[in-house]
């Protein structure tokens, strides 16, 4: 997998990079990933946003 690929998701309540994944840059060009992912700092369910 090559690092281009790779995005950042940070966590939208406490700010803090959580998960690291990948998403194909030729069908989501504009678009911004957004997950509810576990926050192991928050200890609950929230939205993790792609980051730069």
């Amino acid at each position: 997998m090559s690092q281009d690929n790779m995005i950042k998701l940070e966590c939208t309540e406490c700010k803090t990079v959580t998960y690291h994944s990948h998403k194909n840059k030729k069908t989501l060009k504009a678009v911004r990933l957004e997950l509810n992912k576990f926050c192991k700092f928050c200890r609950k369910h929230t939205p993790h946003k792609e980051t730069k």
